[in-house]
């Protein structure tokens, strides 16, 4: 599947995700650089961690916060195809690759850190462990790979059940993340502190 949606523009397409392989290592460098610890001060990697308010939470593989990158890759999808139509896929991708590398290192800085424990339900929050951030970009590159071969209804379907399903399970999704992000309600950081 991802082998004939990124390899069709030959040698250019392998530039392009070449591109995109040295962002995602650049990303991981300046993680490391900012100090981040590269798995769980735990001591171990958990595939997965099911307790959103823990420690553990954004410091393994995956979290409840997967559905929120997968949706990353199908509107980083869409924002390529918008705006780089001539583009090839391998081109989109290695823009939708840059783009979640930037977030993942702004939202490790320490004003976005911040900006979560006071604006969300994330009140321990203290960053991404560089083993959850750079998986972060690998579930966004699937749901790019995903969206490039899928029917946008189906796309667009499996964004409304991963919003609807995370944010009844946690009481959280990327919709509201954003939201409080960058304008924090009240009574919504109420509801998510009520679980």
């Amino acid at each position: 599947m991802t082998a004939g949606v990124l390899s069709s523009s030959g040698s250019s397409g392998r530039r392009w995700l070449v591109a995109a392989l040295v962002l995602f290592v650049a990303q991981i460098a300046i993680l490391y650089a900012m100090g981040r610890v590269p798995i769980c001060e735990c001591g171990y990697i958990k595939l997965f961690e099911p307790e959103v308010n823990s420690s553990g939470n954004s410091q393994h593989l995956g979290d409840w916060y997967v559905p929120s990158h997968i949706i990353h890759g199908f509107l980083f999808y869409g924002l390529g195809w918008l705006i780089l139509r001539r583009a090839s896929v391998p081109a989109r991708f290695s823009l939708a690759v840059l783009i979640e590398a930037a977030w993942e290192i702004a939202e490790n800085s320490p004003v976005i850190i911040d900006r979560y424990r006071t604006a969300t339900m994330a009140l321990g929050y203290s960053g991404d462990s560089i083993i959850n951030s750079a998986m972060d970009t690998v579930f966004m590159a699937l749901g790019f790979l995903f969206a490039a071969r899928a029917p946008v209804w189906l796309t667009v379907c499996i964004a409304l059940f991963f919003e609807l399903f995370t944010g009844w399970l946690i009481r959280d999704n990327l919709t509201l993340n954003v939201l409080m992000l960058v304008w924090p309600v009240d009574a919504i950081k109420v509801w998510q502190n009520a679980l």
